[in-house]
């Protein structure tokens, strides 16, 4: 069995302890959620994990196999921009890439050039190398995986493409390189719908180990079974998923708040007696002085994180906060919108999502009269007050300070009982704690920069927000402040975002971008709507057609169409099979403990054989039906 082990593991950067000696296991089919505030060095646990860097002193804190193999993937994506997508996707170091790479290649070259008979006599070694190795599974998964991700092309160069397909791709090549251990960050970012629910599915079954940073809570909850949290300098495992961790952490909250205040009950007690004096100091006293000081010093330590909530008042808004009238919009010769009416109005909680690409930040840019229409009207009320998260921060001088930083918009901001609030405790709330408020911009994370620009614009105190994918860059712990803020905010609030947990959490009523202009309108979750679009994609699902099994010319090869021609029959074979094993095994009624174990290794064999030639199944189909 395949396992890593980290042992007392210590990271600093600057003045703030990210690990300190942190100590855990992962096990061969572990499925690791990882999670805390942004800052604590999820990333860098990652880039640590994949050897892009190093503890602080002994290397040794890492013990793994010689052959053990990590795949990794971050959130930007560093390709070189002349590399072709299939020079990215096939460039794992292993022999059975390099052979699919080889093969891939000059596949493209022959359809190019259908004639050339150099390119005709790589193509036969390529595909001979291909058969020698049993390599057609391997790329058939590949081109599955490809396709669910939306890369229909190979050719196209890394420099071509847009930062999200680029994630896409990378995201691909760690997949297909099927490494011992996954590393991802955020690997749910740019992608829709249909390629998250594919990707949750394939995770599940991912036969090495899975370590992954992410926002999705629904993603989190459907696909981990161990839940890593870093919360200052400190690694806290929990058994489960993301609804179990919430479980427990809310239980060791409990018991942390429980203890803190009986010693700061003892601490009250501890005070009155150094305060009254005591005429003789003894050797006991002496000691009762010395507790008194550690629990000064220890007194405050626990961090609460979710259980702290932001209660900023609203300007007064009219009852018409925004409305567009027949409104179009094209760019680039993309439809965008076409003779499109939408009335926001007070306390409205609207969700823009769908396709990528489709237009719906332009739409936020509308609204916030950023972008002008082609035609039609937009009108503003007279007592909005609009502040709009963008998914790129404003401008921050690295050398100013956090708490300047605010201080810039406001010393304190109003409650909604009418009292006032400082930065410093906003801050708090926000959960930065009391020691970084003097710490430079330059040095936070970006999610930190994230959250703290996040936070700027609150304090304006705005009754319209507009936010452009805010779970993007921010932690759950953020992101449930945020969410709790926004249920209780007295204004209108616009946000575009792919979270389904977010969006079922925060709107109301969804626009769905479907692209050329189309947009959908659902009063209701963005669940029941994939629900209901799920259902109304299988009813009208024509039937299957007959379709000639003669291979597209320069698309088929050889070895391929004879492959064809036989799969459906083996597929048959294999399903008899893999009942017929499973039906003896249940009925078994000795005592047989290796009879049984030979079973369980021939259909696990079987269904792993099975899964290939479907795989393999719906590639060549997809080549003979012309997808």
């Amino acid at each position: 069995m395949k396992e890593l082990k980290v042992t007392n593991l210590i990271k600093t950067f600057g003045d703030k302890t990210l690990f300190d000696s942190i100590s855990f296991l992962v096990h061969e089919r572990d499925r690791i959620g990882l999670i805390g505030v942004n800052g604590t060095g999820k990333s860098s646990l990652l880039t640590i994990l994949a050897g892009l860097d190093s503890g602080d002193g002994d290397i040794s804190a890492i013990e793994k196999s010689s052959d053990y193999r990590i795949g990794y993937l971050s959130q930007e994506q560093q390709f070189d921009p002349e590399m072709t997508v299939l020079d990215v996707v096939f460039q794992g170091d292993n022999a059975l890439m390099q052979t699919v790479r080889d093969y891939e290649r000059a596949l493209l070259s022959l359809n190019a050039a259908a004639e050339d008979p150099a390119l005709q006599a790589r193509f036969a070694k390529a595909e001979e190398a291909m058969n020698k190795q049993s390599a057609w599974s391997a790329d058939s998964e590949a081109k599955a995986i490809l396709n669910k991700l939306g890369i229909d092309t190979l050719e196209k160069r890394i420099r071509d493409l847009s930062g999200g397909q680029v994630k896409r791709v990378g995201l691909a090549q760690v997949l297909i390189d099927a490494p011992d251990l996954l590393l991802l960050d955020e690997p749910t970012n740019h992608l829709d719908y249909d390629a998250i629910e594919w990707l949750e599915n394939y995770l599940k079954h991912y036969q090495g180990a899975l370590l992954m940073v992410t926002h999705d809570r629904y993603f989190l909850d459907r696909v981990t079974t161990r839940i890593f949290e870093l919360s200052y300098g400190t690694l806290y495992e929990y058994q489960g998923n993301y609804e179990a961790y919430v479980a427990e952490k809310a239980e060791r909250d409990r018991v942390a708040a429980e203890q803190e205040g009986k010693r700061v009950q003892l601490y009250k007690q501890e005070l009155a007696w150094m305060r009254a004096g005591a005429k003789a100091r003894t050797t006991k006293q002496q000691a009762r002085i010395h507790r008194f000081e550690d629990l000064k010093e220890n007194l405050h330590q626990v961090h609460l994180e979710d259980s702290l909530e932001i209660t900023l008042a609203t300007t007064r808004l009219g009852k018409k906060v925004l409305e567009l009238k027949d409104a179009s919009y094209q760019i680039e010769g993309k439809q965008i919108l076409q003779h499109f009416d939408l009335l926001i109005q007070a306390g409205e909680r609207l969700g823009i999502t769908g396709k990528n690409g489709a237009g719906k930040s332009t739409l936020l840019n509308i609204l916030a009269e950023r972008i002008p229409l082609d035609s039609g009207v937009l009108e503003v009320g007279e007592t909005v007050r609009l502040a709009y998260y963008t998914q790129r921060n404003e401008a921050m001088n690295p050398e100013k300070r956090m708490i300047a930083y605010l201080q810039e918009t406001a010393e304190e901001v109003k409650q909604k009982d009418g009292t006032h609030i400082g930065v410093a405790e906003l801050l708090e709330r926000f959960l930065f704690p009391r020691f970084m408020h003097g710490t430079l911009i330059g040095k936070l994370s970006g999610g930190e920069k994230r959250r703290l620009y996040l936070l700027k614009l609150l304090i304006q105190q705005p009754n319209v927000l507009l936010l452009d994918e805010p779970t993007n860059d921010l932690d759950i712990a953020t992101l449930t402040v945020l969410e709790d803020y926004l249920q209780s905010f007295a204004g209108s609030v616009i946000t575009v975002s792919h979270d389904r947990y977010f969006l079922d959490k925060v709107t109301q009523k969804l626009l769905v971008f479907k692209g050329d202009g189309l947009i959908d309108v659902h009063f209701g979750s963005i669940m029941d709507y994939l629900s209901h679009q799920k259902k109304e994609s299988k009813s009208s699902k024509p039937e299957k057609t007959t379709v000639s099994t003669k291979p597209k010319k320069k698309k088929m090869s050889y070895m391929e169409q004879k492959e064809w021609e036989t799969i459906e029959e083996e597929i048959a074979e294999l399903e008899t099979k893999n009942e017929q094993l499973t039906e003896e095994m249940t009925t078994y009624q000795g005592d047989d403990f290796t009879k049984l174990q030979r079973l369980q290794q021939e259909i696990t064999e079987t269904e792993t054989l099975l899964e290939e030639k479907m795989m393999r199944w719906e590639y060549l189909s997809e080549i003979v039906e012309g997808h």
